[in-house]
């Protein structure tokens, strides 16, 4: 049934989406690849050991994919939509003290929204990733469901909870079915250049990954000193400025109080880093906006998850209850380190992402 159905395929120059082509072309499909190009014509973005995700290197290592499968490759200009929804965003987030997830964000407006558009402009009826995660369908609720990953070392699931029905009918997984191991070896077999290439780590656009230097450079203005104030409201230092520091930052305090602070809270209005100990990072509840919800319209009563707050941290039985004006507010059975604002929040059933949003706030962060 896929025989003469168009897929682009989003090429990184990564061993993943290199993988997901071949095994595309296999199995019928017409195939295309396209790597999108997001960095500034003009300003010298390549990364000498080939870890960025969007590098020229990782276009040159495309397009040696391509022309070893057998199919056509493009380079599609996103450079103003990937500043507008994934640069600006990172700026003002960290701006107003929040913690943003700037591959998130390219994954929802760039990768997913972005390609698929242009994909129908190429006559394409699905689009491609190299993602750890699985898209099928349930015929009895008459929905498109994401699960995690079968390797759930590497499921990328939580980076994907921003897919709903009409994007995710359109697009198409196929490592969600094989571990990292399985990837390579595969690779290996089709003699793909890139089977061994290391994984991209870095923020795309901060190659150094030296976050701060960057919002220095981009803007200094937001970059206000002001106290350092311990969860008594006790001054016991100065500040750099609040886009500087993440909640659960020990390091770079500049403080010597004899015991170790870690970021509690950035407080915004005071212009204040709230300090405190390691217990003091803990959360047991949060509330979350600009929800998404996969397997349900949207949320009609308290439902019995689990959740997560952050990519790497482990799943905890929480209640997610609707609130007005599209939040919601999750409890947690288990206190959880970091809440942190502009970081998402997403939700699970077993192996079934149900949705997820953006933290707004821990509300009882500082109640231990």
């Amino acid at each position: 049934m896929c025989a003469k159905t168009r897929v682009v395929v989003a090429m990184s120059g990564g061993v993943d989406s290199s993988l997901t082509a071949a095994l595309l072309v296999r199995q019928g499909y017409d195939v295309i690849g396209v790597t999108m190009q997001i960095w500034d014509k003009d300003a010298p973005v390549d990364d000498a050991d080939g870890r960025g995700c969007c590098s020229l290197t990782a276009v040159d290592d495309a397009r040696r994919v391509a022309e070893k499968i057998g199919i056509p490759y493009y380079v599609l200009n996103f450079r103003q939509l990937f500043e507008d929804t994934v640069i600006d965003y990172f700026i003002k987030e960290y701006s107003v003290g929040k913690t943003p997830n700037p591959c998130i964000a390219c994954n929802r407006f760039v990768k997913f929204e972005g390609l698929l558009n242009k994909a129908k402009g190429l006559g394409a009826e699905y689009v491609a990733t190299g993602h750890y995660a699985r898209i099928q369908y349930d015929t009895a609720n008459q929905r498109y469901l994401l699960r995690k990953g079968l390797d759930t070392t590497k499921d990328q699931s939580y980076a994907l909870y921003h897919l709903n029905q009409n994007t995710l009918k359109h697009f198409l997984m196929p490592l969600g079915e094989y571990t990292k191991v399985q990837t390579r070896e595969m690779a290996k077999e089709i003699g793909l250049a890139v089977a061994n290439k290391p994984d991209s780590q870095e923020i795309c656009f901060i190659p150094d990954d030296d976050y701060k230097g960057y919002l220095e450079e981009k803007v200094p203005q937001a970059l206000k000193p002001g106290n350092i104030v311990d969860v008594e409201g006790r001054v016991v230092g100065r500040h750099k400025g609040l886009p500087l520091y993440t909640v659960g930052q020990r390091k770079g305090l500049g403080l010597a109080v004899g015991k170790p602070l870690y970021v509690v809270a950035l407080d915004t209005k005071r212009n204040e880093v709230v300090v405190g100990s390691d217990q003091d990072v803990f959360g047991s509840s949060l509330i979350a906006g600009d929800l998404n919800f996969i397997t349900m319209d949207d949320l009609q009563a308290p439902l019995e998850v689990t959740a997560k707050i952050r990519y790497g941290t482990r799943e905890a039985g929480a209640i997610v209850s609707p609130l007005p004006n599209g939040r919601v507010y999750v409890q947690f059975a288990e206190k959880q380190r970091a809440i942190t604002p502009g970081q998402s929040v997403v939700f699970y059933d077993g192996d079934i992402v149900i949705g997820g949003g953006i933290i707004l706030e821990s509300v009882d962060k500082n109640k231990a």
